[in-house]
């Protein structure tokens, strides 16, 4: 079964993929739009993205604040999760994604990644990791 993994931002969406085996995340792309509220694109976007790799579950980062409490960006993505469920007719799960970003600024700086080139792969990096980690958790606990 293959899962979808997405980092929802103001601006931008990081989409990752699993392997069929579901074992590893790999990065897709990074959706943007103009404006925050503006979602029919990004939303189509997505649903195209699950359809050719033939998705049956998305995993949705969910920004909870580091002492586990929800701020304005919980709302907001609980209300994107909303729009891709009934836009996918898939299941979408939230995922804790705090340090995520924090993780993928680690990975660019290790890759020697750096200026404008940073702001290009962030959020497809974080969606990979809140993707991996899911996968991990999922699989570790199948043992």
């Amino acid at each position: 079964m293959r899962i979808l993994g997405l980092d929802f931002g103001a601006h931008t969406v990081g989409a990752a993929v699993s392997d069929e085996l579901g074992l590893t995340a790999q990065g897709v792309e990074i959706i943007r739009r103009k404006s925050p509220d503006k979602l029919r694109q990004t939303l189509a976007r997505i649903e195209e993205l699950a359809s050719s790799y033939g998705a049956e579950k998305i995993v949705l980062g969910y920004p909870k604040h580091m002492n586990n409490t929800e701020g304005e960006r919980c709302e907001k993505t609980r209300e994107f999760k909303a729009h891709l469920e009934r836009r996918t007719g898939l299941p979408v799960e939230l995922w804790d994604e705090r340090l995520t970003t924090a993780a993928a600024d680690n990975i660019m700086t290790e890759s020697r990644i750096f200026g404008r080139k940073r702001k290009e792969y962030v959020d497809e990096i974080a969606a990979m990791l809140i993707l991996q980690g899911y996968l991990d958790f999922f699989n570790m606990n199948k043992e």
